[in-house]
């Protein structure tokens, strides 16, 4: 179940961009927000069936279209893949874990974000910076020592 304040900030958001808040939408939002593992359409609809057996995946597709219409979620994409879901507004990268499959955020410190926005040329504006990396994760045995 979604807090008050995230449904008011659902409806409020969808309301904004000129739509409504529906049963669906609040489900879907619902489930993105419950486990941010960064679901698939595919993912959420398998989820959101358990709350609303009836639901389509077209339906998922929609809502989740709208989510990010208003600015409720992102689109991470990623290269031969899935598009995939994430509740996470603040400016942060994406870690994909080729040997898992699990998408992590990486946070990205503000004077970085300036950086990067710094080099393009001055007739230019990012209005958001997409950054990925991949790779896999480290086993503990293959992690460098910091002890001193």
């Amino acid at each position: 179940m979604i807090s008050e304040t995230q449904n008011t900030t659902l409806t409020q958001r969808l309301t904004d961009s000129g739509l409504r808040s529906t049963p669906h939408r609040e489900v879907v939002y619902q489930v993105i927000l419950a486990k941010r593992d960064h679901p698939t359409a595919e993912e959420v609809f398998d989820r959101v069936k358990v709350q609303m057996p009836t639901i389509s995946l077209a339906t998922v597709y929609n809502c989740l279209d709208a989510l990010v219409q208003c600015g409720l979620i992102k689109q991470v994409n990623f290269v031969r893949e899935p598009t995939r879901y994430c509740p996470n507004l603040h400016e942060h990268a994406h870690f994909h874990d080729e040997t898992t499959g699990e998408i992590h955020d990486i946070g990205i410190p503000a004077d970085l974000m300036a950086r990067l926005r710094s080099i393009l040329p001055s007739d230019y504006t990012a209005l958001s910076i997409d950054l990925s990396f991949r790779g896999s994760a480290r086993s503990p045995s293959t992690q460098p020592d910091h002890h001193d």
